[in-house]
Parts: structure tokens; sequence; C-alpha cells
């Protein structure tokens, strides 16, 4: 048994609170904008957890906001709908192919915009590759059309005045939709994540590439041997945050990028959910789903947790 804890006496208690009371107004500032940041979490991201319940619930309308009797019949449903299972195998295709394309990227412009000496350069190079973050997605689809468009697109035109092709409906192609939206990803992130490893190597002590300049390493080597390593740490929290978000990926672009053509590699977990729940207004059903592609997220992000604490000692949590 440990030992009891000892119970404060009257003066002791008025410090602690005096003590509380004036760290709470020397850090009003701060808290006071942790307000709408937590409002945010818990109106958006705790509250409606709550409607996972219709998951084990039978829904009908106008009978109660959280169905009416208990059942395990949507999983059950789910499990041996080819259409669930055609989406889960395109979301994980297409999280992987993005995740490996699209996460060494940032880290390596962010190492070849640190080696540019030009600071005047490297400033018009950072705001230029950052803009395209702030482009709505809407917008950046619809480029996409004009610039794609079989009929008056700049590459159809390019391609056929050139080369002599025929057009290609890119948009509609099966074949095109993952290199698509991979490379429109590139576009529009690849600045914008690369400010968070610009900020890392930032933070790297200068007596580090000093030491490795007297022992004759050149700048590859000192990228190799200091650059990285010491930003492995940021590395590996943000390989660990892409990995749990891997079966939620943005379901706006798909969603937009979506047709009937190409439905057989576009279709994913969360247009799936959209179209079965807002669309059939089969609410339950939906709900299983998001909740099963939520559970195998969290399962995504705990394992490569582990791993990243096993291997590197860095952990998110």
């Amino acid at each position: 048994m440990g030992k009891a804890k000892a119970k404060l006496t009257p003066a002791e208690k008025a410090q602690r609170r005096s003590h509380t009371i004036k760290h709470l107004k020397q850090y009003s500032a701060l808290y006071a904008m942790m307000i709408l940041p937590l409002l945010y979490f818990i109106i958006f991201k705790y509250v409606p957890m709550f409607g996972n319940i219709l998951a084990f619930r039978r829904y009908r309308p106008g009978q109660g906001m959280f169905g009416t009797e208990w059942t395990l019949r949507y999983f059950e449903r789910f499990l041996k709908d080819p259409a669930f299972w055609r989406a889960f195998r395109n979301t994980l295709v297409v999280s992987l192919e993005n995740l490996v394309i699209n996460f060494p990227l940032p880290i390596i412009f962010a190492i070849l915009l640190n080696e540019v000496r030009n600071k005047h350069l490297k400033k018009v190079v950072q705001t230029i590759s950052y803009m395209p973050r702030f482009i709505s997605t809407v917008v950046v689809i619809a480029i996409m059309n004009e610039i794609l468009s079989p009929s008056t697109g700049l590459l159809n035109n390019f391609l056929h005045n050139v080369f002599g092709m025929t057009p290609i409906y890119f948009m509609n192609e099966p074949g095109w939709f993952r290199p698509l939206y991979i490379l429109s990803e590139s576009w529009q992130y690849t600045g914008w994540t690369a400010i968070i490893y610009l900020a890392a190597i930032t933070g790297i002590s200068s007596d580090l590439y000093e030491a490795a300049e007297m022992d004759g390493a050149t700048r590859l080597q000192q990228i190799f041997h200091v650059t990285i390593p010491s930003i492995m740490p940021t590395i590996m929290v943000m390989l660990i945050m892409n990995v749990g978000r891997m079966l939620s990926i943005g379901y706006e672009k798909v969603l937009l990028m979506y047709t009937p053509s190409n439905s057989g590699v576009s279709d994913i977990i969360d247009t799936l959910v959209y179209r079965t729940g807002l669309q059939n207004q089969n609410y339950s059903y939906a709900t299983a789903i998001g909740l099963f592609g939520g559970i195998i997220g969290l399962i995504l992000v705990s394992g490569s947790n582990a791993i990243s604490k096993k291997l590197t000692d860095e952990s998110l949590y």
C-alpha cells in the first residue's frame, strides 16, 4: 500500500488557489485563443461521435433520432457487399500510391529549397509553392477540366497539333483517374507541407554543419548525415499522421472527379458513405461503413506509431 496523500492545510489551499488565479491571469490571452479550437473539436469532432450508435440501431424515419432496435445487420450487410469491397480496395490503392509519391516530395523539396543560397529567390519559390494550398478544391477541379478538355483543353490541343494524337477525355478515363488525383495533390500540397520540414531544418544547429564541413563532408553528404537524421522525428510524426488518414482521403476532390465511366476506380469509402447516407437516406448502413473505416484508421495509426517507437524511439503519443 502506498502512502496516503497528505491533506493540504487551509493556508496551502489558499496559496495554491492564488497561484492558479495568478497563472490564469498571466496567460489569459493564450487560454482565450484556445476557446475557439476547443469548441470546434467539441462541436464538430466529439459530439458527432454519438451518431455512431446508428450503426448498431435500425433507423426508421419519424421513430426516434437514434433508431428503434439493436441490430448488427448493417455490419453483416456491408461485409457481404461487393460495392463496399470495391470501394475499400480503391481507397487503399489511391491512399498507398498517394503516400508513396506525395509523402517524400515535400521532404525533398524542403531540403532542396534549404540549399538555395539566394534568400530572395528562396522566398519567391517558397511563396509560389504554397499558394495553391489556398485554392478551393472546386476551383482546382475546374482548372483541370479546362486544361484537360477533349475539345478546348490546352493539353489535348498540344498533343493533337504536335503529335497528331486523337483527343483524350482524361477526366472520364478510368486509367487516368489516379494519376490526375495524385498529381493534383502534389501541385496543391507539396509547398504547404514543406513548410513543416523547413521549420525543422531551421532548428538544426549550425555547429553540426560546420563540424561535418571540417571533416570534409560535401553538401550531399551533409544532407544525408546531418539534415535528414535531424529532421527524422518530424518525418516519423508526419508519416504516422498520414497513415492514420489513409482511409479518409479528401472525398471532395474524388466526388468532383467522379463520373459513371471511372466509378470502378474512383468510388472510395467516403463517396460510398455519401451516396448511401445522403442520397439513398440509408443512415444506419452508411454509419456502419463509416465506423468501420474509422476503426481501420485507428488500427493503422496505432500500428504505425508502435512500429515507429520501436524502430526510432519516436511516437505520436
